[in-house]
């Protein structure tokens, strides 16, 4: 352990916690996609849930929930503003009444095209490169695997 580890292991400095980076980082990416998506007439999170319809299709509000990782009142309210501004629809699916069905709308569909210029646009405005943004997903996805393993340990 060399001694930048061994300082930075049990300092209670802020600019030491990785949990501020994280949080740090992602505060200033949402804000560099606000104007992007200001354009399309999106939240971030409304854009996330976008992506997963243009990704899978039709899915279900469990299916959504799990995709984005959040639970079921968060993404349900985001729904009904995506449904009140006529970009996904909401109905109960046939075989289980239980379950809802959410899906593009045709204006939602159109959107679509508007925001594939969204990450190019992300990458300008950063000044990363793909091969960055790659490693840097790829760091990001394994500490989530390692933090929901140690979270589901307790």
């Amino acid at each position: 352990m060399t001694n930048e580890d061994a300082a930075a292991e049990g300092s209670l400095l802020l600019d030491d916690q990785l949990c501020f980076a994280l949080y740090a980082a992602q505060r200033a990416v949402t804000a560099a996609y606000r104007p992007l998506l200001d354009d399309l007439g999106l939240t971030y999170p409304q854009y996330l849930v976008l992506l997963v319809l243009w990704e899978r299709g039709e899915s279900t509000v469990k299916e959504l929930a799990g995709a984005l990782r959040l639970d079921y009142g968060t993404v349900s309210p985001l729904l009904k503003r995506l449904e009140g501004a006529g970009l996904v629809r909401r109905e109960r699916a046939p075989e289980d009444e239980r379950s809802v069905l959410v899906a593009c709308t045709g204006r939602g569909e159109e959107l679509r095209e508007r925001a594939a210029r969204v990450p190019g646009a992300l990458l300008t405005t950063t000044g990363l490169g793909a091969q960055e943004i790659a490693r840097l997903r790829e760091e990001l996805w394994k500490l989530t695997e390692r933090a929901v393993a140690a979270a589901d340990r307790y």
